[in-house]
């Protein structure tokens, strides 16, 4: 039999080869245990789960057996076993504490989830906001009319600035869908990275004016006396020999702006006139969408005045906009199957003390409800539009899916 110290040496050398193993199932029991079911599994079990999987591996079951216990190696196994079973306490508290710092839910929009750089936030009024950059050449869509250069120069060139508290998704849909209005485009790809340097590719629109009116609409230009401010959407009424026709404008007289001299010699001066511009007023030329049982009458006469039409106050924007200076977001949800919502009503859910948000209206059987009552039940596949934080909105969105 060798000297004490060696025979502990020896020990800890078989029990660091047969604890690898043993090390890594209490690591895993540890975390998955604790991940799923919130609870911590007993140290107890990952001991003697441990030490069977070392005894499978390494004959330190043979503790047991008197033949080893009397042996000359007794030291050096009982070293060994208790670093296996050091070493598997060890890596079962580490895996429990992992699981305990992670997310107990992972989604796949979560870890997809870029962010900005803190380098391009700017603090205006004690809220950030960054600015967007088109470095590149603003590139075409495959299938699709190419942009005009000045469209191109205009989006290159522009000032885009939107908040910066929000992932990057959402900015790239937020600048495709505002790069779409302004510029009239039939589709706009975005993709921005981290440093707010975007990549466009944008189509022109097949249509231009067939594409704006609706069904069943017809569009017709006159003379008339135009009120100045007028724009592309306003509705109006035009007086004709026949009676009154109500119409809505697709297209006016643009303003015509002057410019100095020394403002024509600036290079920097901008180049392209934003779309859907306001009458200058006087005599001028309007685009009216009519019925198409109007168009004649309206062809016949002598049109040579019209009125603008109020469309009142609209409280719905009203109500959008306290709430965003709330912190409040809308979101539209699909019930899921099996889920915390199906089969039960708003009472039993408790969606306001639970989750945080209030459900505006629900479709339950095709039918819409609006500021449903506790007692309206749900079931998968229901419609519900809830509001309240973006943070809570996204949980609520998991939970019901």
């Amino acid at each position: 039999m060798a000297s004490l110290p060696v025979e502990v040496v020896y020990g800890l050398y078989f029990g660091i080869l047969t604890g690898l193993v043993p090390a890594a199932v209490a690591w895993l029991f540890g975390f998955g245990f604790r991940y799923v079911t919130g609870v911590t599994i007993p140290g107890l079990a990952v001991v003697v789960l441990s030490v069977a999987i070392a005894g499978a591996s390494g004959g330190l079951m043979a503790l047991a057996d008197p033949t080893i216990t009397q042996s000359d190696n007794q030291v050096r196994l009982t070293v060994a076993l208790l670093v296996v079973l050091m070493g598997a306490l060890y890596a079962h508290n580490r895996g429990d504490a992992f699981a305990n710092e992670i997310p107990r839910k992972m989604s796949l929009r979560r870890l997809t989830e870029r962010t900005l750089s803190t380098d391009v936030v700017e603090l205006v009024g004690g809220r950030g906001q960054v600015t967007v950059t088109v470095p590149r050449e603003v590139g075409d869509i495959e299938g699709y009319p190419p942009v005009p250069v000045d469209v191109r120069t205009a989006i290159r060139d522009g000032e885009w600035t939107f908040p910066a508290d929000i992932p990057l998704v959402e900015l790239e849909s937020r600048f495709a869908d505002r790069l779409q209005t302004e510029f009239d485009l039939a589709a706009v790809e975005v993709q921005i990275d981290e440093q707010a340097r975007a990549s466009v590719a944008a189509a022109a629109p097949v249509g231009g004016l067939s594409k704006r009116l609706s069904a069943g609409k017809r569009a017709v230009s006159i003379e008339a006396l135009v009120p100045t401010g007028l724009a592309q959407g306003d509705d109006v009424v035009v007086a004709t020999d026949g009676g009154t026709i109500s119409a809505s404008v697709v297209g006016v007289d643009s303003v015509t702006e002057t410019v100095d001299a020394d403002d024509a010699e600036d290079e920097e001066a901008p180049k392209w006139a934003p779309r859907a511009p306001t009458a200058a007023g006087g005599e001028g030329r309007v685009t009216l969408a009519v019925e198409r049982t109007d168009v004649e009458s309206l062809l016949r006469s002598d049109a040579t005045q019209f009125v603008v039409t109020s469309r009142g106050v609209r409280r719905e924007f009203e109500l959008v906009s306290l709430l965003r200076r709330a912190g409040k977001r809308f979101s539209r949800l699909t019930v899921g199957a099996d889920g915390p919502l199906d089969g039960v009503s708003l009472r039993a859910a408790s969606v306001r003390d639970t989750y945080g948000v209030a459900i505006l209206a629900l479709r339950h059987g095709g039918t819409w409800t609006i500021a449903p009552r506790g007692d309206q039940n749900l079931s998968a596949g229901d419609t519900l539009y809830a509001v309240g934080s973006r943070s809570d909105l996204t949980a609520f969105e998991e939970a019901v899916a």
